[in-house]
C-alpha cells in the first residue's frame, strides 16, 4: 500500500475516532454529570482503543499477528505515541494557537488536529508498525517489479 493511501486511511480512522470520543463523552456526561474530568478521561481511552484496533485491521492490515504479546507491544507504543502526541500536542499547540496567534478556538483546534495528526502518523508508521509495513511495501514491490 501506498505512503499516501495508508495516510488517508489513517486520517479516516482518524475521523472515525472524534466522532468516536464526542459521542463516547457526550453519554457518559449525561450518565455521570459534574464528572467532566473522569468522562473525557475515559473517552480518550476508549477513543485510542477504538482507533488502533481499526489501525490494526484497516490501515496496517498486514500487520494482524495472531501472538498476544506483539499485539499488546503494538498496542503500548500506540498509547506512548498516539497518545502522549494528542494529549500533549492539544495543550501546546492550541496555547501557542489561541493564546499567541489569537485564532478562534475551534479553527485552532483543527489546526492542532491537524499537526498532531501527521505526527501520530509517522510515529504509527515508523514505531508502532514498522517491521509489517516494510516487509508488505518491499513484498508488495518486489510482486509489482516481478509482474512487469
Amino acid at each position: 500500500m501506498s505512503p499516501l493511501k495508508r495516510f488517508f486511511r489513517f486520517n479516516l480512522v482518524g475521523l472515525l475516532g472524534i466522532v468516536t470520543q464526542l459521542t463516547t463523552l457526550f453519554l457518559l456526561n449525561h450518565a455521570f454529570p459534574r464528572r467532566y474530568l473522569l468522562t473525557s478521561t475515559f473517552a480518550v481511552e476508549f477513543t485510542l482503543l477504538h482507533n488502533f484496533v481499526w489501525h490494526l485491521h484497516y490501515t496496517w492490515p498486514e500487520a494482524l499477528e495472531n501472538r498476544t504479546h506483539v499485539v499488546l507491544t503494538r498496542l503500548l507504543r500506540f498509547h506512548l505515541s498516539n497518545g502522549l502526541v494528542s494529549l500533549l500536542g492539544n495543550i501546546a499547540f492550541m496555547h501557542i494557537f489561541v493564546r499567541a496567534a489569537h485564532l478562534p478556538v475551534l479553527f485552532a483546534n483543527a489546526l492542532t488536529i491537524a499537526c498532531c495528526g501527521l505526527a501520530n502518523f509517522l510515529l504509527a508508521h515508523r514505531w508502532v508498525f514498522p517491521q509489517t509495513t516494510a516487509a508488505y511495501d518491499a513484498g508488495n514491490k518486489f510482486q509489482t517489479h516481478q509482474f512487469q
